[in-house]
């Protein structure tokens, strides 16, 4: 009976996280100060890897998450602030992210995440989708800060690259994590 109460404590917990998450619907106006915000984590990523600058000029769109923070110890959680969908360079869209993880892991950790999206099939996915689900849709390349110096353009195949930088804090493990993605504004 322990074992199973072990098993599914963690699974519920994450659920009621997931469940209670807000959804809240939010204007996008010009001014914004998550537009500014995600503009300046934009660049902030040029500056540490030229190579996601020619990237930007190759992709269709760019979702941008200037503040995410992942929390764990056994199962964990993520969620980031108000992240913008930037078409043509101008923004058009409000998303939020949540994930959740099991597995041996510990630690506290904020981070920056920028998603380009290479092809009009990705773009549409994200689009059309009811809460985009990370690793069920479209091919994604993740990079972190690490591995991205060694990533550019042509090492690549199409879909989306997923950018992970300027990790802040301590986060250590090993386990099995979904992220889901929701447009938040109205379209």
């Amino acid at each position: 009976m322990f074992k199973v109460i072990r098993f599914f404590l963690p699974a519920g917990l994450l659920s009621i996280f997931l469940v209670c998450q807000s959804t809240e619907k939010k204007s996008l106006s010009s001014d914004s100060e998550v537009i500014r915000e995600s503009r300046a984590t934009l660049l902030n990523l040029f500056a540490i890897n030229q190579e996601t600058e020619q990237l930007a000029k190759q992709a269709k769109e760019i979702l941008v998450f200037p503040n995410i923070l992942k929390a764990g110890f056994m199962f964990g959680a993520q969620f980031g602030t108000d992240g913008i969908f930037f078409k043509d360079g101008k923004a058009d869209g409000v998303y939020n992210i949540v994930a959740g993880s099991y597995g041996l892991q510990a630690g506290v950790q904020s981070f920056s995440y920028v998603l380009f999206f290479m092809d009009d099939i990705s773009v549409l996915y994200l689009e059309n989708s009811q809460g985009w689900e990370i690793g069920l849709g479209p091919s994604v390349v993740i990079i972190d800060q690490g591995r991205a110096r060694s990533v550019s353009t042509t090492t690549g195949h199409p879909g989306i690259y997923a950018y992970i930088f300027g990790q802040k804090g301590l986060m250590a493990g090993l386990g099995l994590q979904g992220s889901k993605i929701n447009r938040i504004d109205p379209k």
